[in-house]
């Protein structure tokens, strides 16, 4: 997998629409502003919009074509140093006709984005390059009031600062998605609420585990079957499967429907451990963890397959920047989560 180069001041970031078309928005497009002066002001990085990233929802949606445009041309402009997701949304498989993979192969660079972004990693997968699962624009670099200290200390030490080897800590403080700030311009200066986190649980598993982290929204892996997007299930050997889910609240009943395709593709039986987010509304909590539980146990008869849950990943506020395709070990004793090696270059 090669990885990319770190930002540096100076450096030039793009932002695109792949997907929901949200930031061109009149009510939205504030937030490519806010982003725009935060990114200025507190590391001296220039964001720049690529063509069609602030065209709206309507022509978005409308031209697939165009959002891969924006992203081919991202990645051959060899003075853009990373591509930033605006934000998620529900179709960017419908880009997938017109990506030129070699283009992505050849010119690597750092990409981020979550949600629905997770079809643009398995891309970056395919190609053979590593991915970082988390910071959207709109979440995260234009967050209301400032951006939160934890998404901003795993920013700058995985894109700015990689570190030798870097341990993930689970936030101290959450908020549940119903409970977020509304977008709104005379919302810029609110803050999100903050309620106690009880740290990362460790479902089952013993002892230590390592391997590659691959995966990433479970709401999307549905419409990655079946392509020349999804690893074969030999591709899943040894590694690390992430999980996280949407805002949508699927039902737990869904979540056992998705877990059996992948056992039924081979991948459970193949992976050494799963690491799981936070679901982002807190009804879901209990429910999530015996579905899972459910399946590992009962159904694919895995019930030493370590499980690590709580996770500050996707759509479970405040998140962390998570670097696909690297190396990473779960300790279930000491219920830690550490990324072994640097997260850029």
């Amino acid at each position: 997998m090669q990885k990319p180069k770190h930002l540096k001041p100076g450096d030039t970031v793009a932002v695109v629409s792949l997907s929901s078309g949200s930031l061109g928005e009149p009510t939205s497009v504030h937030k490519y502003t806010l982003a725009k002066e935060r990114l200025a002001r507190e590391w001296d990085l220039n964001l720049i919009a690529m063509p069609n990233a602030l065209k709206g929802r309507d022509y978005v949606y409308r031209h697939p074509e165009a959002r891969a445009a924006d992203l081919m041309a991202a990645f051959s402009d060899d003075s853009i140093r990373a591509v930033i997701c605006a934000i998620g949304g529900d179709d960017t498989v419908r880009l997938l006709p017109y990506v030129d993979f070699d283009v992505l192969r050849s010119h690597p660079k750092i990409f981020t984005g979550f949600s629905d972004s997770t079809t643009n990693h398995f891309m970056m997968q395919k190609a053979g390059l590593v991915s970082y699962y988390g910071l959207s624009l709109m979440c995260d670099l234009a967050e209301y009031g400032e951006m939160n200290e934890y998404s901003r200390d795993l920013f700058e030490r995985t894109l700015l600062r990689p570190q030798q080897r870097l341990d993930i800590p689970c936030s101290p403080y959450t908020c549940p998605d119903d409970d977020r700030v509304p977008w709104a311009e005379e919302n810029v200066g609110r803050r999100r609420n903050r309620y106690p986190n009880m740290g990362y649980e460790v479902l089952q598993g013993r002892g230590m585990v390592r391997g590659p982290l691959l995966g990433g929204c479970l709401d999307v892996f549905p419409q990655l079957w079946g392509t020349t997007l999804w690893p074969a299930a030999e591709d899943w050997e040894g590694k690390l499967l992430l999980l996280e889910t949407s805002e949508v609240n699927m039902p737990e009943e869904y979540l056992i429907w998705y877990l059996r395709t992948l056992q039924a593709q081979g991948v459970l039986h193949r992976i050494k451990g799963i690491v799981m987010g936070r679901p982002a509304h807190n009804e879901k909590y209990e429910p999530y963890k015996e579905a899972l539980l459910r399946v590992l146990r009962i159904e694919a008869r895995l019930p030493e397959l370590p499980v690590l849950y709580n996770v500050n990943v996707g759509h479970a506020y405040p998140i962390g920047v998570f670097p696909l395709g690297l190396e990473y070990s779960v300790d279930c004793e000491a219920k830690t989560l550490t990324l072994e090696e640097p997260a850029t270059n």
